[in-house]
């Protein structure tokens, strides 16, 4: 029996729908999900395994022109993304235009991989707009495979799945087959506190913040973390914790729960918050906190 087995990377413009569709693909939560642009920082891997078959998927942050290291890093990784992709899903959705980023677009159509590009939030336009859309893509795109999809309703999930595997070569396993992830339980925790920072404040605070997990001790029944919220300027901290603590209270509560789920255990979770005005554009801040 032959295997199959490759690296599909998805690729596209922020708040398209990305890390949603990677979790529809993968069948699991590991991308934090926010209405905000730029809510992924990390290229995230999830690997989906079948008997003859081994799919390694890659979320990665939005196509975007950087103005500080942080983003630059960001954009690091989609362009790792492209290079080592077996297949490319270039999600794209119902509001967008292919006019929107010619520039990487013009990288895409250079490339050697099959594009399967995936019109996300069908359910969010009508018939007529979406016929459109795809004439306007099959002209600019002319190689790709065209799927109109909802990866919030799961809609032609299984259609995308499909010309996956039509498209990935044969290959080895590339992880063990119980293998889901390439990241650790430290990198979900801090995802997981950032995500309720995203969903809790607004305007700039979100893209000032960076959660790390200062320490992470495993027991039998137990997981005891300790986190810092890093912002950049001290009103910042203030807004964080809010009046007599209860901001930074509720997205405490709101984390744990979050992390109870996804560990399927207790957690102990204290969280802390320093101010570091520089962060994003500090060479050494970037390496420890995974960017670099």
């Amino acid at each position: 029996m032959t295997h199959k087995s490759g690296f599909v990377n998805i690729i596209g413009n922020p708040n398209v729908g990305k890390s949603t569709l990677m979790n529809a693909l993968v069948g699991e939560r590991l991308s934090i999900i926010t209405s905000k642009a730029q809510t992924t920082r990390h290229r995230i891997m999830g690997i989906v395994n079948g008997d003859d078959f081994q799919l390694v998927y890659s979320d990665t942050p939005g196509v975007l022109k950087p103005a500080y290291k942080l983003q630059e890093s960001m954009m690091r990784f989609v362009m790792s993304a492209l290079e080592d992709a077996d297949v490319i899903l270039y999600i794209t959705d119902t509001q967008e235009t292919p006019n929107k980023n010619e520039e990487f677009l013009e990288l895409l159509k250079q490339h050697e991989a099959p594009i399967i590009l995936v019109i996300n939030k069908v359910d969010l336009s009508n018939q007529e707009k979406l016929e459109k859309l795809v004439e306007m893509w099959h002209n600019t795109l002319p190689d790709a495979t065209i799927i109109p999809a909802s990866a919030l309703h799961k809609f032609n999930i299984e259609q995308i799945l499909k010309s996956i595997l039509d498209n990935i070569p044969e290959g080895p396993e590339y992880f063990p087959k119980d293998s889901l992830t390439n990241r650790t339980t430290r990198f979900f925790a801090s995802e997981i506190i950032r995500e309720k920072v995203l969903t809790t404040y607004q305007k700039e605070i979100p893209y000032s913040v960076e959660v790390a997990i200062e320490e992470y001790t495993e027991e039998t029944s137990i997981d005891r973390i300790r986190a810092i919220i890093y912002v950049m300027r001290e009103s910042q901290k203030g807004i964080i914790i809010g009046h007599q603590g209860k901001m930074l209270k509720k997205v405490g509560t709101e984390a744990r729960m979050e992390l109870e789920k996804f560990l399927g255990k207790k957690v102990f979770l204290e969280i802390y918050v320093k101010v570091d005005p520089n962060w994003r554009n500090d060479d050494k801040k970037l390496k420890r906190f995974g960017y670099l």
